[in-house]
């Protein structure tokens, strides 16, 4: 009974799109929802991950698709692959940077335009009272959302499911994603949210700074 917590939280990830945003890169695509909803709004986007399987399902997704944004699926590794500063109005990084050392996140910093917006929707290593608290709460809500799923696709035929992307585990437990955020990434925003993830969103805004 699938239900995806990536894709749950797309809506909460596009509210923080910078006006006027005309490039985007979403880091560890998978099969490329995020990266499809961009492209509908006429948002020119780099995908990559480094699963060839799932790449290839993105592509074949997309292709019948009329997007009015370009949209381009590329095999690629964040750590190795080149980014040329100040290139992206928008960064996205849906599960994926527990997969790359945190430290990754000051390419992504310089990879954005001035104003460029950063959002991690991330996962974290479970350790403390309010982390199995809130898994608590998420439990039974989540069991409903699979029902829903499963009720929703039996009703409309849903088709054969994309492959899925590689897993890991998180390492890193929340109070140290803060810190390292914070040195980081200045004055960004963290937030827990229920499913077994959490929100930062890191606004560029080097030359503002520069000039007060």
């Amino acid at each position: 009974m699938p239900f995806n917590h990536n894709d749950h939280y797309h809506d909460l990830l596009l509210r923080e799109l910078p006006a006027g945003c005309r490039r985007a890169l979403d880091v560890g695509c998978g099969t490329g929802a995020f990266a499809r909803k961009l492209a509908s709004r006429g948002i020119e986007v780099d995908a990559i991950d480094t699963d060839a399987e799932v790449i290839t399902a993105a592509r074949a997704q997309a292709a019948p698709l009329a997007l009015p944004g370009e949209l381009t699926f590329q095999q690629a590794d964040i750590g190795r692959v080149s980014l040329p500063p100040g290139t992206y109005d928008y960064i996205a990084c849906l599960a994926s940077i527990h997969h790359v050392p945190f430290e990754t996140v000051r390419k992504l910093r310089e990879a954005l335009t001035d104003g460029g917006v950063l959002v991690i929707l991330g996962c974290y290593q479970e350790t403390t009272p309010a982390d199995y608290l809130t898994a608590l709460a998420a439990s039974p809500l989540n069991a409903v959302c699979r029902l829903m799923t499963f009720l929703r696709e039996r009703l409309t035929g849903a088709g054969p499911q994309p492959p899925s992307a590689p897993v890991a585990d998180p390492v890193m437990p929340l109070a140290a994603i803060r810190k390292r955020a914070a040195a980081e990434l200045p004055h960004c925003r963290v937030r827990r949210l229920l499913f077994w993830r959490y929100l930062l969103v890191f606004r560029n805004e080097r030359r503002t700074r520069a000039t007060q």
